[in-house]
């Protein structure tokens, strides 16, 4: 886990989770290479972590990665980094993740916006802060009642990767129960969206920090 996501996991953990009475939190794509969830979790928590292959940070194994061996409405939090990128069809375990939250459940989703072709065994999708609204959109068109909170893309920070973060309601009807966003607590992030208003970005930017830098090198070599 590159260190801007697990930021990003602890800034998470912190507005929705730190304030839940005993919550279960599924990791999905737990495999620990140079860091894992568990080091952020907030004491009032449980982790379960799962992944396609055994290893430090993996509690379960998947038999398959488009069922999830839990039943339905029973889990409060999954959270997923660096994983959907490597999911050949992520809405369908998107749809998976909405079957096993509770009514009150939470899903957070840390997807790369861009970065290197890296295969793990494959490396299919990158993600930005309207995805967050598309799969919102994708759970209501399957009799759903999703809802986004938030989107956006963090800047980096000791790496080479921008984030797309977002973080989805398993039902709407609970977002009062969520009253913190992480928009609300740092501004090192571009075109972020935030409930309710989601036709404005927050901090709008065209280019993402690569691409800036690679602006920058080819002028100072010209």
């Amino acid at each position: 886990m590159h260190p801007t996501a697990l930021l990003n996991g602890a800034r998470f953990f912190d507005a929705y989770v730190s304030h839940l009475a005993d919550p279960l939190v599924v990791d999905l794509g737990s495999l620990d290479i140079f860091g894992s969830f568990r080091s952020v979790l907030p004491s009032n928590a449980r982790y379960v972590g799962v992944d396609l292959s055994p290893g430090k940070g993996v509690d379960l194994v998947l038999a398959d990665p488009y069922v999830l061996p839990f039943e339905t409405g029973s889990i409060d939090v999954v959270v997923s980094t660096s994983c959907f990128e490597h999911c050949e069809f992520f809405w369908v375990t998107f749809l998976e993740i909405m079957r096993v939250l509770k009514p009150s459940g939470l899903f957070y989703l840390n997807a790369p916006s861009n970065g290197v072709f890296h295969r793990f065994p494959v490396d299919c999708w990158r993600f930005y802060p309207e995805s967050g609204q598309a799969l919102a959109r994708w759970a209501q068109r399957n009799g759903i009642n999703a809802l986004l909170a938030e989107s956006f893309v963090s800047d980096q920070y000791q790496d080479r990767w921008n984030d797309f973060v977002c973080v989805i309601l398993r039902d709407k009807a609970s977002l009062v129960d969520y009253p913190k966003r992480m928009l609300h607590a740092f501004t090192s992030y571009k075109n972020g969206l935030c409930h309710p208003d989601f036709e404005h970005f927050l901090q709008p930017a065209e280019f993402s920090e690569d691409q800036i830098k690679s602006k920058v090198d080819l002028a100072l070599s010209t």
